[in-house]
């Protein structure tokens, strides 16, 4: 978490003087910015982190109105409060200022407690508000992925693919799918336990995410199946993309057994392909090139025609 900031704007070198040491006196902020006017508060506003801004109304060049103004159109900002210093008790400039984004107001001269007051009360609002985006944040990812190996669960997976795939029909682009099933893996688990079976779909989702573009997406589909999307990957693209991660699944060692413990049987579909019209079929194929892969003998790829 970064230092609380509070950025100042008064075109009074005093007052701006004044509210730093008063604040910074009571511990609320140990960084300020300063700023003699709205154009100058909102570069500094734009290119650093403020938690917190106390503008002036009534400033030469711009004033506080259009500096908020300029905040409300930056939609990263609209989060960040900004409480209004004004000279006057008129009751429209109030009006006016909350209704362009300020969220609280102060009459100047003010009292250094209620000063203190009132930003302690807005930073806490802040605060608050930060920490639940994160959450949020948190929550969203965790909705997507499959808590075992920290892959894509199916959700994410079928949601990527209902973008991906009426990209590539509308661009001609191609695309393959993947689908991958581990090899004896009730063998693993029945001989050395479902910790050691655990260990091994945790070592295939490595080899599987180590194996992609920063764009692709490796799923776990379901119990010992794994699916990979490749947005514009061709035939041999995918081919060489399967072929890494089932010699590398040969590899794959758990502690108690003996080598080699796990092998893969992959199902390849390609985009385009005039039987795919919907995520459905792409799973399908892929699905149907799997079985294929398994019935001639397993730890092999097969391609869907």
């Amino acid at each position: 978490m970064l230092e609380p900031t509070v950025l100042i704007i008064d075109d009074s070198e005093m007052l701006r003087n004044h509210v730093q040491r008063v604040l910074s006196e009571r511990g609320v902020f140990k960084h300020f910015f300063m700023a003699g006017n709205g154009i100058e508060g909102f570069k500094f506003l734009v290119s650093n982190y403020v938690q917190l801004v106390l503008c002036d109304l009534v400033m030469p060049g711009m004033d506080g109105f259009k500096f908020l103004s300029l905040k409300e159109s930056r939609p990263e900002l609209n989060e960040v409060p900004v409480i209004m210093l004004t000279g006057q008790e008129d009751v429209k400039a109030k009006v006016k200022g909350f209704e362009a984004g300020a969220s609280d107001y102060l009459v100047k001269p003010f009292d250094d407690e209620e000063l203190v007051a009132r930003v302690r009360v807005h930073l806490k609002i802040k605060t608050l508000q930060d920490e639940l985006k994160e959450k949020n944040v948190r929550l969203l990812e965790l909705s997507r992925t499959d808590a075992l190996t920290g892959l894509s669960n199916v959700r994410h997976l079928l949601e990527v693919i209902s973008v991906e795939l009426p990209r590539a029909e509308r661009y001609q682009t191609s695309l393959a799918f993947l689908m991958l099933d581990v090899d004896n893996f009730k063998q693993l688990n029945d001989q050395y336990g479902h910790q050691a079976g655990d260990a091994g779909l945790q070592k295939v989702a490595e080899i599987l995410q180590a194996g992609i573009r920063q764009y692709d997406v490796a799923a776990r589909y379901g119990g010992d199946e794994f699916a990979l999307l490749l947005p514009q990957a061709d035939v041999e693209g995918a081919m060489a993309c399967g072929e890494r991660c089932r010699q590398d699944i040969e590899k794959i060692t758990i502690s108690g057994s003996k080598p080699p413990v796990l092998t893969a049987s992959i199902g390849i579909v390609l985009y385009p392909n005039p039987k795919v019209k919907k995520t459905d079929d792409l799973i399908r194929l892929a699905d149907n090139a799997l079985y294929k892969a398994k019935k001639d003998g397993r730890n092999r790829i097969v391609v869907s025609p």
